[in-house]
């Protein structure tokens, strides 16, 4: 099993580099009050991550880290990549010298709000900018991600992908962010207790299944109606959890991943390389291995006619069971 560093306290070569998840305190926010004191517990939370670590090279957040739960579509809390609350995360890792990964809830000139993930370097700059493609359905009312699965060059210049919460549930994220050169997955979440066992489940398989380290982080405490699970987990390539969390609200958990690891091991194996093997189906018995596409779901869902075996008998199909109005707004790729 890989080692953590002592838990993030150690770098064992010039090659690693020192992420830290934040199980940050879950807030009540439906006021640009307690919008403004969650912003300044979270940044409050960066310096806590640079005095606790002084190898850290990056903080995570967890999805929802400044909103809540209240799933409050109101404007008067609504961000803006160039609102007080992102420039606030800016100041705050530059003036820590650390990268940071956090969550707003975004305006959208198209309809609802987007749920939006911003990694920020340690100069203050953006450098990632994700959308959640799959909300949390039917309890989430924001607009499905349009602008698909970006990998970016993190601290240490590994290769990193971000994704959001539900979307872990679904291989293809995983997939996709492998294929496009993610050696780290970031997952940052709003789950409550009763997801404990199904992330664990995903995050081990997300990081097997691609030969990629995951590290995944939730919200922590209670809002007085919802309690957060917490459960910060680092999953190496061989889907073994390094470092697993606890429910104790804004506990830091660290971890020493090391450059190339999920590259050497993608470029060495034979067997169980399966990012590479998707696409080389049988190559023992066939040159180069067969490299059409067999599934039945893919073909669809590219030809816009996608439909599961007993698609008409799904009885939740929008998120009116939750109090979400019937929606009326078409997709729109941008």
């Amino acid at each position: 099993m890989s080692g953590s560093g002592l838990g993030g306290l150690n770098k064992s070569s010039p090659d690693s580099i020192v992420i830290g998840l934040c199980q940050s305190q879950l807030f009540d926010v439906r006021t640009p009050g307690q919008l403004k004191h969650a912003v300044e517990h979270v940044c409050y939370l960066v310096g806590k991550a640079r005095k606790g670590y002084a190898l850290m090279d990056m903080i995570v957040f967890p999805e929802y880290c400044v909103h809540g739960l209240s799933m409050s579509t109101d404007d008067a809390i609504m961000c803006s990549l160039d609102g007080p609350e992102v420039e606030a995360f800016k100041r705050a890792c530059k003036q820590h010298d650390i990268w940071g990964c956090f969550s707003i809830m975004e305006r959208n000139e198209l309809g609802m709000p987007w749920n939006t993930g911003l990694v920020i370097n340690a100069e203050g700059e953006i450098v990632n900018y994700y959308r959640k493609l799959h909300p949390w359905v039917p309890v989430e009312p924001w607009y499905p991600g349009n602008r698909g699965i970006t990998t970016f060059e993190g601290p240490g210049g590994l290769t990193m992908a971000l994704i959001i919460c539900h979307d872990g549930s679904f291989p293809e994220m995983a997939r996709e962010s492998a294929y496009k050169g993610a050696e780290v997955m970031l997952r940052t979440a709003g789950y409550t207790s009763p997801i404990k066992n199904s992330w664990e489940i995903t995050n081990r398989a997300n990081a097997f299944c691609n030969l990629m380290w995951t590290c995944s982080v939730a919200l922590a405490g209670s809002d007085g109606t919802f309690n957060s699970m917490g459960e910060a987990m680092f999953c190496n390539p061989e889907g073994e959890i390094v470092r697993r969390g606890n429910g104790n609200a804004d506990e830091i958990f660290a971890c020493e991943i090391r450059k190339g690891d999920a590259r050497e091991k993608r470029r060495c194996w034979g067997v169980e390389n399966n990012l590479y093997q998707f696409g080389h189906r049988g190559y023992p018995a066939v040159q180069n291995g067969a490299g059409d596409c067999p599934y039945t779901y893919m073909l669809d869902l590219v030809a816009g006619k996608y439909k599961q075996h007993g698609e008409s008998e799904v009885k939740v199909t929008d998120g009116t069971s939750c109090g979400i109005p019937k929606p009326t707004t078409k997709y729109q790729m941008n």
